[in-house]
């Protein structure tokens, strides 16, 4: 018996297949604008970009669009409210700036001249991130079509920064003066991946990271080893005895108090990592490294995406020129940047990692402790009706299972969840070979239309499923659906 067809998802294909082309050479147009935030010649083209996408957003339907400034490059806001007062509220995050490229670089092809080769369209940005910013125009666009509605069913807002590229250093400062305006039940963030063509996941987390600068200083100034080597305290050798004493014999940290609170885990959640088809050696060769290694009882893809790190990103002290000098360096100094997870607090980390230094460092050494801004950790559990949503409208857009994973970098999203208390969903179709911030960065069109695709079902899928069960801010919900035994969402 052959399969009932669904209309539904007949009508956002139809809607999709013959606004296609239209989409495309939009999305052509903006990947054109070089809005590159890390260099201020380029500023006033990351102006023209969030002017071109606010305009693009207007013509979409949104009826209130604002272009943010910040001191440094514009953000774009957008909000269309659902005629049901009582829908949920969602916000989409991305971005529209872009890393530097060059034809020189390695390119094929100008780097701010859209070209599709083999059903791939390669320009700067094509994936990291305006193409899967702009697949929700779209999306939206079919999701309105299919349903007769001339409202989103869920109250939609964006949010589309232009300094993410650059490390957001004004982001959080904007989400905390404009929060009334972006409060919300949900974030999507659409500037994501998923593990390949041939097993679409979902993103459920991103670690936190936080770092410092310890400087170290003993004598006065470079002293002669031999008239006082072995009588006074020398500070290389104490910036060695710290980086060896940062880590026990099982590759923890040994840090008294790193792993307070941290939310383990689940036996479910291991079992979903353990079934992605990973080929350690294939991501040892990506890695350029020899071999795997990490805290023992995890295995690689628990390390990276779920375990907290400690990391010794730089080490220097005494004379580093040619040949010998046989003195005792007046300083030294560490870099170390830490990985957090869910439970874990950048400021508690921040005092645990002071308290340790000081305890580990003889007299006579005299230290300073530089942490820069930390980025919180965030983490959507998998029974969370939000990411049921994201999953079921991904499946029905793919036509299969979708699987779960996680990010072992950090973003600004953690700065969403923590300022707007509202769970992060991550919704993107970027596969690894995309070369974000690479020559001939693309975007495969199949996979940008199942982008579109995954938009136009999860509105109405978000309304119909959560709007009951949920409380305020994107709290929680309880009564709603659970995953089954396989970790899927039911159908």
């Amino acid at each position: 018996m052959s399969k009932p067809v669904d209309s539904a998802v007949s009508a956002v294909r139809t809607y999709i297949e013959n606004h296609r082309a239209a989409f495309l050479a939009d999305l052509g147009d903006w990947l054109r604008i070089p809005s590159v935030s890390a260099q201020p010649e380029h500023a006033a083209d990351v102006r023209r970009s969030a002017d071109w996408l606010a305009a693009s957003l207007k013509d979409t339907g949104f009826p209130t669009v604002e272009v943010w400034d910040t001191p440094g490059a514009p953000a774009v806001f957008a909000t269309w409210p659902s005629d049901d007062p009582h829908a949920p509220t969602v916000l989409v995050y991305g971005h529209h700036d872009v890393q530097p490229a060059a034809h020189e670089d390695g390119w094929h092809s100008d780097p701010f001249e859209p070209v599709i080769r083999d059903n791939k369209l390669y320009a700067r940005g094509a994936a990291d991130d305006k193409g899967q910013v702009f697949f929700h125009t779209l999306g939206l666009r079919a999701h309105l079509a299919a349903t007769g509605r001339s409202t989103p069913a869920v109250h939609l807002k964006l949010l589309i920064e232009g300094e993410e590229e650059s490390g957001s250093p004004h982001f959080r400062a904007l989400v905390e003066a404009r929060a009334d305006r972006l409060a919300t039940d949900a974030v999507i963030v659409s500037d994501t991946g998923m593990w390949s063509a041939q097993t679409p996941t979902v993103c459920t987390g991103m670690r936190g990271v936080a770092d410092c600068e310890i400087e170290l200083y003993g004598p006065d100034q470079d002293i002669h080893s031999g008239s006082f080597g072995g009588a006074v305290p020398n500070p290389a050798t104490a910036a060695a005895r710290l980086v060896a004493a940062l880590h026990d014999d099982h590759a923890r940290v040994a840090v008294p108090g790193f792993y307070d609170g941290i939310v383990e885990l689940t036996d479910r959640e291991r079992e979903l990592f353990a079934e992605l088809p990973f080929d350690e050696a294939e991501w040892l060769r990506t890695a350029k490294s020899h071999a795997a290694y990490g805290e023992t009882g995890h295995t690689t893809l628990e390390r990276v995406w779920a375990r907290p790190t400690a990391e010794v990103n730089g080490i220097g002290g005494g004379y580093q020129g040619p040949g010998g000098k046989t003195i005792i360096p007046s300083s030294a100094m560490l870099k170390l940047s830490f990985r957090l997870v869910a439970g874990q607090d950048p400021d508690r980390i921040e005092d645990a990692v002071r308290a340790w230094v000081a305890d580990q460092l003889p007299a006579g050494i005299r230290h300073e402790i530089t942490f820069g801004a930390a980025t919180r950790p965030c983490l959507t559990p998998l029974d969370h009706p939000a990411l049921q949503s994201v999953t079921r409208a991904m499946g029905r857009a793919f036509g299969q299972d979708i699987r779960y994973t996680r990010e072992g970098g950090s973003g600004p999203a953690a700065d969403l969840q923590d300022v707007l208390a509202a769970p992060v969903l991550f919704l993107g179709i970027s596969v690894p070979s995309d070369g974000w911030h690479a020559p001939d960065e693309k975007v495969e069109l199949d996979l940008l239309l199942k982008g579109v695709e995954t938009t136009a079902y999860l509105w109405s899928d978000l309304a119909e499923t959560w709007s009951d069960g949920r409380t305020a801010r994107g709290e929680h919900a309880t009564g709603t659906r659970n995953v089954n035994d396989s970790g899927q969402p039911p159908p």
